[in-house]
């Protein structure tokens, strides 16, 4: 009997995998997000009911929270309708099944550098947020959403004032200009009292992300990184150790997928990548 009980068909582990994708699909989405501690919340309150209530026999309560459960949906939908609409419009603005042209990000973090030295030669001053594991959606809520290529030309007018965006941070992710006119959080460290808003605002996004973060002194042209609630100043020869850093940020970049299946093999070659080398690369960088 034990055996009929157990035995596990073709069609149960499909279902199994395809459920593992959607939540972990779903918990990457809103990790990050303004809504995710509310979520991790509410699960938890959930599970320590259900769990108290099976353990003591409240028949009542069991009951009770059964019936509320039926209503957890449209609490979702009301709590978590801003991520919803953004994972709606962009499941309607990208193609998962079709070709698309593929663009080679091999050579991002080289032009990215490049870029940043020219605002350092230019003493434009600059922040900029390389988005890691941790999503930085909450911080590019606060600002103007771009999705544009990484350009000399379009960096520079980004951060050159006057101009409507030159304040604030912009956000790269997945090779791209997310969002310019971000706010980040400004860190509290003592040390940096006498650092500017640039450099505080870098620390504090590091301090509560895994993001690697570049500011460029708009008074005096040097190079700064922020990592993991470190600040690491660089002098004129600053090229080099940046574009490691940047390398070390955008490691999981790619050619762009052109099929779901290409993206699922990329996804799982990347992340077990990221394991093995992740851990001795960053304790190298931070060393510099």
């Amino acid at each position: 009997m034990l055996s009929g009980i157990l035995q596990i068909g073709l069609g149960d582990i499909i279902q199994i995998a395809i459920l593992y994708l959607a939540v972990y699909a779903a918990l990457r989405y809103v990790r990050g997000t303004r809504s995710a501690q509310m979520l991790q919340g509410g699960g938890l309150l959930v599970v320590t009911l259900l769990a108290l209530t099976n353990l003591f026999n409240f028949d009542v309560l069991l009951y009770v929270i059964y019936s509320l459960l039926g209503y957890l949906v449209v609490v979702l939908a009301v709590v978590f309708q801003h991520e919803i609409r953004r994972a709606l419009a962009l499941l309607g603005g990208k193609t998962l099944f079709s070709k698309a042209g593929s663009i080679s990000r091999k050579d991002i973090p080289d032009e990215l550098c490049a870029c940043i030295q020219k605002l350092a030669s230019k003493r434009i001053g600059a922040l900029i947020a390389v988005e890691r594991g941790i999503s930085l959606a909450s911080c590019e809520d606060t600002g103007i959403q771009l999705d544009a290529l990484i350009s000399q030309e379009l960096l520079i007018s980004l951060f050159t004032p006057p101009l409507p965006l030159h304040d604030g941070g912009i956000i790269i992710r997945n090779g791209r200009i997310a969002a310019a006119h971000c706010l980040f959080p400004i860190s509290n460290q003592y040390a940096l009292n006498a650092s500017g808003m640039r450099h505080r605002a870098a620390v504090g996004l590091s301090e509560e992300t895994d993001a690697v973060v570049v500011i460029v002194s708009e008074e005096t042209g040097i190079v700064s990184v922020a990592y993991n609630g470190k600040l690491h100043r660089y002098g004129e020869n600053s090229a080099k150790r940046v574009l490691r850093w940047l390398r070390l940020a955008m490691l999981g970049i790619r050619a762009r997928p052109s099929t779901f299946s290409e993206w699922l093999v990329t996804t799982l070659a990347n992340r077990w990548q990221s394991i093995t080398i992740r851990a001795g690369e960053e304790a190298e960088y931070a060393a510099d």
